[in-house]
């Protein structure tokens, strides 16, 4: 798959706004992820509102790239309901990655600002959002039309493969 492999992280964002039906197809690609048990732990808030966005980007020192960003999605975890709650993080990393690579399909750029474990950042993301005791922040990804691009760098390290 192409997108695996072109995917890098967009920190800097064209004046532009992505259009509903693309938002559309980010969350059902972050939706049709795996998950344990089925349990579909995810929930979505997503973001326009600039000054929702400004307040975003100070829940944690790496989440600058949401100012420049026309759009912000909250990736949250639905803690009712879970089968498996120990695994909602990892069912919310595939959810996540999903996202990030429909982006790279859709000609969007994006980038993967860690929230949770970190109980200040978890806390601060619930703050601004108002989401109560429900839902509790997994990720921000900021998403847009990349103003500029990085090189993307070969990662594969075959020193890190164990072979029995």
């Amino acid at each position: 798959m192409k997108e695996i492999f072109d995917r890098v992280s967009v920190r800097k964002y064209q004046d532009r706004l992505v259009e509903p039906e693309k938002i559309d197809k980010l969350l059902r690609a972050a939706m049709a992820a795996p998950s344990a048990g089925n349990q579909q732990p995810w929930a979505f808030c997503v973001v326009r509102d600039r000054a929702v966005m400004d307040a975003l980007a100070g829940t944690s020192p790496y989440a600058k790239p949401v100012l420049g960003a026309p759009l912000c999605i909250a990736v949250l975890c639905r803690q009712s309901g879970l089968r498996f709650p120990e695994y909602w993080e990892q069912d919310l990393g595939a959810c996540t990655q999903n996202l990030l690579l429909e982006a790279e399909h859709l000609g969007l750029g994006a980038v993967w600002m860690g929230i949770a474990p970190l109980p200040e950042r978890m806390e601060g993301v619930g703050r601004v959002l108002e989401l109560g005791e429900e839902y509790k922040a997994f990720a921000l990804v900021a998403v847009g039309y990349p103003a500029e691009r990085q090189p993307r760098h070969d990662r594969y390290d075959p020193a890190r493969v164990q072979w029995r």
